[in-house]
């Protein structure tokens, strides 16, 4: 039987509004996974878990509190060594200040182990190495390489809403971009997998223009570009200029997988006509949010696995319901997807 490698894509634990409700988002993901989650409950193995973003449940800027908390529920591990979760961050982390652009994330969720005394992250640890900073890094696995973003949504308005956190609309900035579409011409022979907070535009669930607050996934800010609540909008300040969209259409095959969050809803559904993996531009989109379970009105905790098979350019994409909120815990069958790869898997 072919090598496998497992990665776990979650994100949007909302680890503040769950925790309200006497549920830890995050914590019971994990227990689960690793077979602690009840009897009745599949567990699956995985190599890494990618975490998308919007770890605060917070409406303003999250405090030392809600990092606590975060850093203590991945105390749950016990299979897995924190360094095996890769984290970026999302627009509900979103803080600035005296204390630095997106201290919080950087302080308890830490990427790249800066903070290792109050997030737990040791780089030297880490299985596949960091190279990069929290806001743009990159980390390879055999022949495939991962870029990972941070969503930039602590800036002035409209971006963000400056000391008062972010607004939903996605936003990165203009050097991040480049440094993304240098490194896909750099790996032109390699598998490529992007990971942001939010999706890119028209490519999954509700992932168009005005689609997330006139469906009720998003608050709707008039100041915060409401148009772009549901996907990356901002590039640098120039908004919906489409650059990441154009530049994986007028080169195909160049992108192989994008992994975000950000739009909460159940497994099955397809507002504006799209479900949340989809094929677009030679590249396959997969939106694998939610873990959290009252973060919202229309949200589903769920999570995504994704299997790659040594040789095979096929990857087996599951999705796992953390609650009984819309069906039997574990596998939910009917949202399986298998989908292509550039080029096969090799671990090396």
């Amino acid at each position: 039987m072919p090598e496998q490698f497992v990665l776990w894509a979650a994100g949007d634990a909302h680890v503040g509004t769950d925790i309200k409700s006497g549920r830890e988002s995050l914590a019971e993901a994990i227990r689960q996974s690793e077979g602690a989650g009840g009897a009745d409950l599949p567990s699956f193995d995985w190599d890494i878990m990618l975490d998308v973003g919007d770890m605060s449940g917070s409406q303003t800027p999250p405090d030392d509190e809600e990092g606590k908390l975060a850093v203590a529920q991945y105390g749950a591990l016990t299979k897995h060594r924190r360094e095996q979760v890769y984290n970026l961050v999302g627009n509900h982390d979103a803080t600035r200040g005296v204390r630095g652009a997106q201290w919080w994330f950087r302080k308890w969720l830490d990427p790249t182990g800066e903070h290792s005394a109050f997030s737990g992250v040791h780089a030297e640890q880490r299985p596949f190495p960091v190279k990069g900073t929290w806001e743009r890094y990159k980390f390879e696995v055999g022949n495939r390489v991962f870029l990972v973003m941070g969503d930039r949504n602590d800036l002035d308005p409209p971006i963000g809403r400056g000391d008062y956190g972010g607004f939903p609309a996605g936003a990165v900035t203009q050097e991040t971009f480049e440094w993304w579409k240098n490194e896909l011409q750099a790996n032109a022979d390699r598998i490529v997998i992007s990971a942001h907070h939010h999706m890119l535009k028209e490519t999954t669930v509700a992932s168009g223009d005005w689609e997330g607050v006139d469906n009720g996934y998003h608050g709707r800010f008039e100041a915060g570009a409401p148009v772009g609540a549901s996907y990356l909008y901002f590039v640098g300040e120039a908004r919906d200029s489409s650059q990441f969209e154009r530049f994986i259409a007028e080169h195909p095959g160049a992108l192989d997988l994008w992994i975000g969050g950000h739009t909460h809803t159940h497994p099955d559904d397809h507002t504006g006509g799209r479900s949340h993996i989809e094929s677009k531009w030679g590249a396959t989109f997969v939106n694998c949010a939610a873990l959290s379970q009252h973060h919202g009105r229309r949200n589903i905790a769920m999570s995504r696995v994704l299997t790659f098979a040594e040789g095979s350019d096929q990857v087996r994409v599951q999705c796992y319901l953390h609650t009984d909120q819309y069906a039997a815990p574990g596998w939910y069958a009917p949202a399986e997807r298998v989908i292509r790869l550039t080029r096969p898997f090799e671990r090396g």
